[in-house]
């Protein structure tokens, strides 16, 4: 029971606290770049998606642990949702810096990444390590889509980017060294039209 109960206050704390950060923002000492009004809605939309992103990581890391069968496994997960907490706050704010707004749809993509890492968990250790290193090397190629996607003078968004890119890289590599399997080609594929579906949606609402 008082494990439920700290798993449910993690996810309030996801959905409605201010996420905090150990680590400085990255390219928090530089200067605020001139933006246009279609360049400013055009980098909240791509923030949107990866603050997005980190909140579907924190609920599927979650599942995961809750269900996973090893303890070191178990350890390796939660020290991986904490550098993503770190991602969750250096986006929430750059998208205030930029004056824009969250998902509305954030509690709706939670649960359902609850509900997958629950599942992957299920499955054994070596297939929920195998879903942990798919999604991070998807997302990996989804932030490196971003960096071409940003505009080319906003260095301060670039640089939460690309260290959140070389962030997941490592969570990825944390996975394979403790045994994650290979997905099969048709999981990959539709988790590939799941991020789709999620980063197209959560770049308007």
């Amino acid at each position: 029971m008082d494990r439920l109960i700290l798993e449910f206050d993690r996810a309030l704390r996801t959905l409605a606290a201010p996420a905090r950060t150990r680590r400085p923002t990255p390219g928090a000492e530089m200067a605020e770049a001139p933006l246009d009004d279609a360049e400013r809605r055009h980098v909240v939309g791509l923030m949107r998606v990866n603050h997005c992103g980190e909140i579907c990581a924190q609920a599927l890391y979650q599942g995961q642990a809750l269900t996973s069968r090893d303890p070191v496994v178990r350890d390796a997960l939660r020290l991986a949702a904490d550098e993503e907490t770190e991602h969750l706050a250096w986006t929430e704010g750059r998208i205030a810096e930029l004056g824009g707004r969250k998902s509305m749809l954030n509690p709706l993509w939670y649960l359902g990444s609850l509900s997958l890492g629950v599942v992957a968990g299920v499955l054994g250790d070596r297939w929920n390590l195998g879903f942990l290193a798919e999604t991070e090397r998807q997302v990996e190629a989804h932030l490196d889509s971003h960096l071409q996607a940003l505009p080319d003078q906003d260095e301060k968004s670039r640089a939460i980017v690309d260290q959140m890119r070389l962030d997941e890289i490592k969570h990825a590599e944390m996975a394979v060294h403790f045994g994650a399997a290979e997905l099969p080609l048709p999981v990959r594929s539709a988790m590939k039209v799941m991020g789709r579906v999620m980063t197209g949606t959560a770049y308007r609402l």
